[in-house]
């Protein structure tokens, strides 16, 4: 079985320097959340080179040039992001991510409901059931003395 030559023909670096779309109808809500995700992160980053400047940088730039790394950072990630989304490979990943999706039967919001409610139940019963057997077995520990009760210290 070959592989998709369209795929395989150029490398990363190439796919970075064009602006082409690859299969730019299919896929579309995969790709734009991923690439909101990627361009979200970035923003973070170059939002908190502002606030606390790594190296000092803003030492040696005065008024809004300390804004010129973060900003050439944000403008990186967003076009490696935009390019990303774009490689063929991941491309089919996403969507094939998407085509999935929509496959899945997702529950009416009165049953979400309802198994939330048992979920939440189960768990203070396992968490009762756990205190009570942590009675029992310290009450049998001092019983036989294996552990004792403790000293709470004198007030002063």
């Amino acid at each position: 079985m070959a592989k998709d030559s369209t795929a395989t023909s150029s490398g990363f670096f190439a796919e970075l320097f064009h602006a082409s779309l690859y299969k730019r109808t299919q896929g579309r809500v995969a790709r734009q959340v991923t690439f909101a995700a990627i361009a979200i992160c970035f923003g973070m980053a170059a939002w908190r080179m502002t606030q606390a400047p790594p190296f000092g940088y803003d030492k040696w730039l005065d008024g809004g040039a300390k804004f010129l790394i973060p900003g050439l950072l944000l403008t990186l990630g967003c076009w490696l992001a935009y390019r990303l989304v774009n490689m063929p490979k991941f491309a089919d990943f996403l969507i094939a991510v998407e085509a999935e999706m929509n496959k899945v039967s997702w529950p009416s919001r009165a049953e979400l409901v309802r198994s939330s409610m048992v979920v939440i139940f189960v768990i203070f019963i396992m968490a009762a059931l756990l205190f009570a057997y942590d009675i029992i077995w310290r009450f049998l520990f001092e019983l036989i003395g294996i552990a004792y009760k403790q000293q709470t210290p004198p007030s002063s």
